[in-house]
């Protein structure tokens, strides 16, 4: 099984070791300034199984952080460096202008076709404008933690890969879960979004890598097939878009 996005921590050698004790032997590091790149990239050298995924979170898009878009381009040539992000809009915290948010998510989007790599796309309450800025990219999207229905058919229409996160396993999670069944096969994904977002089980503690087998579970039910099938499912799909 594989964690498709985790933001690691100190602690990364405790955390590392639990995954792989539960059965989670790939997991993918994902920065969202240009010091967490480093970071990640530093994980990603340091562990088997850990890969990096580079980008500058929407958050950061109205200060200095904007102005690292060639850094990260540049650090995307490490061999472990396998998607860009994670980037996108975030218009529910509002902590940055929507125009710099726009301007960077076009900028890192240009970036990942630069490279070659898949975007890992962030969007919340900003819909439109991230459909808006992704119906005519050419190369593999990733909507990771995904809790936007309205994008479901667009994703559908465009082969997008939809990532699951623990809040899929919430009791309310209705909607989340009824998006899970429409997924293609070929085309889901799961992650924790640790620390954040801990699944129902383990919910109130820290979330890590070692926690996506409770959503891989949430996600077999809710598509009425084998836990042990479907991993093999999103190994091989993240295997795909990852180019691992």
């Amino acid at each position: 099984m594989i964690d498709t996005h985790a933001h690691l921590g100190d602690d990364a050698a405790d955390v590392i070791a639990r995954a792989g004790e539960a059965g989670v032997s790939r997991v993918v590091a994902v920065a969202t300034t240009l010091a967490g790149a480093h970071d990640a990239l530093a994980f990603a050298d340091a562990y088997d199984g850990v890969y990096a995924c580079l980008g500058i979170h929407p958050h950061e898009a109205g200060g200095a952080e904007a102005q690292h878009v060639h850094e990260i381009c540049a650090l995307l040539d490490h061999p472990k460096a396998v998607a860009v992000g994670e980037t996108g809009l975030d218009y529910f915290r509002d902590y940055a202008p929507h125009e710099a948010q726009q301007r960077l998510f076009e900028s890192l989007l240009t970036v990942a076709l630069d490279t070659g790599k898949a975007v890992v796309i962030h969007t919340r309450a900003a819909d439109d404008d991230t459909l808006a800025r992704l119906v005519d990219h050419s190369g593999p999207v990733i909507l990771h933690c995904f809790s936007s229905p309205a994008l479901l058919e667009p994703a559908l229409k465009h082969g997008w890969y939809v990532s699951f996160a623990g809040n899929v396993t919430y009791k309310n999670a209705y909607e989340l879960r009824a998006a899970a069944r429409r997924v293609p096969a070929e085309r889901i994904l799961a992650e924790t979004d640790s620390p954040y977002l801990a699944p129902q089980a383990v919910r109130g503690r820290r979330n890590e890598p070692a926690y996506v087998m409770h959503t891989l579970a949430a996600l077999a039910e809710a598509r009425a097939v084998s836990a042990t099938d479907l991993a093999e499912q999103i190994d091989s799909n993240a295997t795909a878009v990852f180019g691992l």
